[in-house]
């Protein structure tokens, strides 16, 4: 159960010939395909958002940030 089989296939495309016909098939399935095109882009660019924000990377940028403040409180001694 919950799996597809040649049959099942088979009542699909046979379903689908008949609700949109044969020459709407193809844009059909160009839209489906650009659609999860789509949802597999956005995906991907909430993972790189998510990597960004990582605990490693917010390490990294708080020790820049405190040696950037070391450099101007070193320049500010030497004056």
């Amino acid at each position: 159960m919950g799996e597809f089989s040649i049959a099942h296939l088979l009542i699909l495309t046979v379903i689908l010939l008949i609700f949109f016909g044969p020459s709407r098939l193809p844009a059909l399935g160009q839209s489906i395909g650009k659609a999860i095109k789509g949802f597999k882009q956005g995906l991907s660019e909430i993972d790189a958002e998510v990597k960004d924000v990582s605990p490693q990377n917010q390490l990294n940028q708080s020790q820049q940030a405190m040696n950037q403040e070391n450099k101007v409180d070193s320049k500010v001694e030497k004056k």
